[in-house]
């Protein structure tokens, strides 16, 4: 028996033994629909990590007010160490009483775009309570 000169061919075969002339591209073609896709998994899912960042930044931002505010800072100089902390945007709430300082932080984080559009932003909320030193009122 002699070898079958003719070059063997891959993809895929029809009942007959031979290839799927229209089969060509499938690969090309499926990777075209499923690239968007991946893409906005990916960009949702790093949104999320700026999200969840944003949120320690506002955790951070309410204890380090609540700490200045403690320790005997002025309400203003206290609040700017707390915006300086908090993400863009945020707000720093500020309230007193029974010999304790509470710190509100909250601000919203937009989304990415595109098909995230119709998403409403992300709500951040933080607080923090902290007790006022002696000879602070």
């Amino acid at each position: 028996m002699t070898p079958d000169p003719r070059p063997l061919r891959r993809g895929r075969a029809t009942a007959t033994g031979r290839p799927d002339r229209n089969a060509r591209g499938a690969v090309t073609a499926e990777l075209a629909l499923v690239l968007p896709l991946l893409v906005a998994v990916t960009t949702g899912l790093v949104w999320l990590l700026a999200v969840g960042a944003d949120q320690l930044r506002a955790v951070d931002a309410a204890r380090e007010t609540a700490r200045a505010l403690a320790r005997g800072d002025t309400p203003g100089a206290a609040v700017a160490v707390g915006e300086q902390v908090a993400p863009d945007g945020a707000t720093v709430h500020v309230s007193t009483r029974d010999g304790r300082v509470y710190v509100t932080v909250t601000g919203e984080v937009a989304g990415p775009g595109g098909i995230f559009d119709a998403l409403p932003p992300a709500r951040l909320h933080a607080e923090a309570v902290a007790v006022l030193e002696e000879g602070t009122a």
